[in-house]
């Protein structure tokens, strides 16, 4: 399988919206519930692409886990300006992992590449994470410099991947750095702080 397409987030959005709450609904319930032992992550994303942030948050609430957005923040100002700013490099340090939902459109936005900046010096190597989202039927089209990040991988049968025979799942790929392959579940990621 490899990298997410929209197809599976929109998938994972459809789950949610069977319930019959909104996105702002069902994150806040989850925000509701116990917190305790529950990895807070930050998620980076390109505002006008809410069918891909639903699919993510979906994705990454069915690990139990608790997702901050900006855009949900009651302390965040209400037109973008300096404090908004600061209040965005306070979450990044707040919270336990920083993701990027890595469609075309936010690896082309500036606030998401200062973001991910941010997470790079908070967060860098093992608290960081891209979720590279294609599109159907074409290849991820990231930029070079994602190279650098551990990323989200999925794996649909038992099979050999990265130096050893692996299980279906999701897991969270580290970059080659001299010969280092490197490879971990999704779940483990997420428990480890």
């Amino acid at each position: 399988m490899g990298l997410i397409n929209i197809s599976q987030l929109r998938g994972y959005r459809k789950s949610t919206k069977s319930y019959g709450l909104s996105l702002n609904e069902s994150l806040r319930n989850f925000r509701s519930e116990s917190k305790f032992l529950k990895t807070k992550i930050f998620l980076s994303h390109k505002h006008d692409e809410l069918e891909n942030l639903e699919g993510a948050i979906s994705f990454l609430n069915s690990h139990s886990i608790q997702v901050y957005v900006d855009w949900l923040d009651e302390g965040m100002p209400k037109t973008t300006c300096g404090n908004t700013a600061v209040r965005i490099k306070e979450k990044i340090k707040e919270n336990d992992k920083f993701i990027l939902l890595a469609t075309e459109g936010a690896i082309n936005s500036k606030w998401c590449n200062w973001e991910l900046g941010l997470g790079d010096a908070a967060k860098y190597i093992s608290n960081i994470a891209i979720l590279p989202v294609k599109n159907d039927y074409s290849s991820f089209s990231g930029s070079e410099y994602l190279e650098i990040y551990p990323h989200i991988y999925e794996i649909d049968t038992y099979q050999y991947f990265n130096g050893a025979y692996r299980n279906k799942g999701f897991y969270v790929v580290f970059p080659s750095v001299n010969g280092n392959n490197k490879v971990v579940t999704l779940k483990d990621w997420l428990q480890s702080k």
